[in-house]
């Protein structure tokens, strides 16, 4: 008999349905703000809240527990996997005829998505600032709302009576399917999946019309919606979406003990990256790490990782140089204050960013150095090709972070 699950803050209510009943599937401890990056002379200790993940019983949505920071502005560079997956999402919406000349757009913007305008206006959209909308546009935004029945309904109310609601989305099937515990962060509020958006939208008269799949971030899925009753949604629930749903259900994506088995991919992460990071030192390997985003922070903290065993963590913003990691104070850098450090490993905190580092910054493997990617385990990449999961590493010493 398995122990029962933590039950959330008695103060919880689901994010949808405004009802108690769920239970806490990870735990993260304290944590800082996610958006926090302190100047080096800023007064220590960082700021640190409690970070939980609750699965309603109601809704089934997963959500953050409570969130007391307050997010500042965003200052990451959009990586070149997330601009080619836009392109790819709105030619396959114009292709559906989601996306039609003169059409009237609106677009809902987030620190993550980047936007859409230039690409929707080449297949002669009109970006407009408020509805009735024709499309209505939202990539990874929603999950940043705290009232998620407010946010979705107010998308549903800008669109026009034959519209179409386009949401982009980091399904919790592939955040449990990879182990990636560290997308957990303060200012995400939603995490959902297929089965569970499919049924919020149906609650407010939206009917799931099409379904595509991106392997950004180990697996994020566009949904398109259009109001019940219009000619739109006709034909009623696309064969995709059902299928969507339909094998994420069978994953567990709605069973609290399914989801919580990310508590189980925290330890085996963490102590992975400990024998990594052991072995290196014990070599006398420099290492270095590049992504200073919002995920990077968990998993530092989590680690338990000091300036000591990561000298340096590069960014391509350049509103984060000169800056640190919180807690730790691992400096932030340019790259190519990294490529003068001549690291002989560095950690990739954003896997999504492998090709196109690589091809940035060839010095890093031309001067000895390798890659090693988190996602969340440690796992190092040759140099003659690209990722592969289970390639022992050439030089280091052998430990479980294999």
């Amino acid at each position: 008999m398995t122990d029962p699950l933590p039950s959330p803050d008695p103060a919880w209510r689901d994010r949808w349905s405004g009802l108690p009943g769920g239970a806490v599937v990870l735990d993260l401890g304290l944590q800082p703000p996610a958006d926090l990056f302190p100047l080096p002379g800023d007064p220590l200790p960082d700021p640190e809240h409690r970070l939980r993940m609750v699965l309603s019983t109601r809704s089934g949505l997963a959500q953050l527990e409570t969130d007391p920071t307050t997010p500042d502005e965003p200052r990451d560079v959009e990586p070149a996997a997330l601009v080619a997956q836009a392109a790819a999402a709105v030619d396959q919406a114009a292709a559906a005829g989601f996306v039609r000349p003169g059409a009237r757009v609106l677009e809902y913007t987030s620190p993550h998505g980047g936007s859409w305008a230039g690409l929707l206006a080449r297949h002669g959209a009109v970006v407009v600032d408020d509805g009735p909308a024709d499309l209505v546009v939202d990539s990874f935004g929603m999950m940043h709302s705290p009232d998620q029945h407010a946010a979705l309904t107010g998308r549903r109310d800008r669109l026009a009576d034959e519209g179409v609601l386009l949401l982009q989305f980091h399904t919790i099937a592939a955040i449990v399917r990879t182990g990636m515990w560290n997308a957990l962060r303060h200012g995400h509020f939603a995490y959902y999946s297929t089965p569970v958006l499919v049924g919020m939208a149906r609650e407010v008269g939206l009917v799931a019309v099409g379904c595509w799949h991106y392997p950004l971030y180990g697996g994020t899925v566009l949904l398109a919606l259009a109001r019940r009753g219009s000619a739109v949604a006709a034909a009623g629930q696309h064969p995709d979406v059902t299928a969507t749903v339909e094998r994420e259900l069978a994953e567990g994506v709605t069973t609290p003990r399914r989801v919580a088995s990310l508590g189980s991919a925290v330890e085996e992460s963490v102590a992975a990256i400990g024998d990594f990071l052991g072995a290196a030192t014990a070599a006398g390997l420099r290492v270095a790490g590049y992504g200073a985003a919002s995920r990077t922070s968990a998993l530092l903290r989590r680690a338990h990782v000091t300036r000591d065993q990561v000298v340096a963590v590069a960014d391509a913003s350049v509103a984060k140089h000169g800056r640190s990691m919180p807690g730790n104070r691992i400096p932030i850098v340019s790259p190519a204050d990294l490529v003068a450090m001549r690291p002989d490993r560095v950690l990739l905190f954003v896997p999504d960013l492998l090709a196109e580092v690589r091809a940035a910054l060839p010095e890093i493997e031309a001067g000895g150095g390798r890659w090693v990617v988190l996602d969340p385990m440690p796992r190092e990449v040759p140099v003659s090709g690209p990722a592969s999961p289970g390639t022992p590493p050439s030089s280091t010493p052998a430990g479980r972070w294999r």
